[in-house]
């Protein structure tokens, strides 16, 4: 794996963004599944038939323009029980965008989402950016594990990234875009199989 990879943030991240969710205090066995930057078709209706398999429940940070694109997706998600929320209109980097263009970003996808629940593509977010999303009452949720499943890695270095990292309360971040499509197809499932023998539940983030 490249060494760049950082499974868990580095603490100093907690710290820019201290009013930021990254796990969820608790010691019940409970997993907080997220998937960024779909839905698209084909791989979010497989997400979501693995999810079913094990009775697990998933937030989808979802990205408006795929919103438009697959609304019949979008309201799967919604009918079979998982949150969905925030990922902008069309996921660009926040340290690349003036911030008034990327809160309307934002406040054009919630307009389809409906909450206030959002996460920042590329973990990117400008000071003025995150104080902006804080004063509008925004809750910002990041992860505390990683699969990199988008990542140039083999499929069993993606399993083993969440495996030997999540633990109970853990926000654990997945893809279903295409780019993560080989490894999301082998290490979710397992993963599932994995937590749900040591008697894990898998939750939704609630708002």
């Amino acid at each position: 794996m490249k060494n760049f990879l950082l499974i868990q943030p580095k603490k100093f991240l907690n710290l820019i963004y201290r009013n930021a969710i990254w796990r969820l205090n608790t010691t019940e066995k409970i997993i907080y599944l997220t998937f960024d930057d779909g839905p698209i078709k084909e791989l979010t209706d497989w997400v979501l038939d693995e999810l079913h398999k094990h009775q697990a429940k998933a937030t989808f940070f979802c990205v408006g323009a795929n919103i438009l694109k697959n609304p019949e997706i979008f309201n799967r998600i919604v009918q079979e029980g998982h949150m969905v929320a925030n990922h902008t209109m069309f996921h660009p980097k926040g340290f690349k965008t003036k911030t008034s263009l990327y809160l309307s970003e934002v406040e054009t996808c919630e307009k389809l989402i409906k909450n206030k629940l959002f996460r920042p593509p590329y973990g990117q977010l400008k000071q003025s950016q995150y104080k902006a999303l804080l004063k509008n009452n925004f809750k910002l949720v990041f992860w505390d594990v990683i699969s990199y499943d988008y990542e140039k890695i083999s499929e069993k270095a993606c399993l083993n990234n969440v495996i030997k990292y999540t633990k109970p309360g853990s926000i654990v971040l997945f893809h279903d875009n295409y780019k993560a499509e080989k490894n999301l197809r082998y290490a979710l499932p397992l993963f599932l199989k994995h937590f749900s023998a040591l008697d894990y539940k898998f939750k939704a983030i609630e708002i």
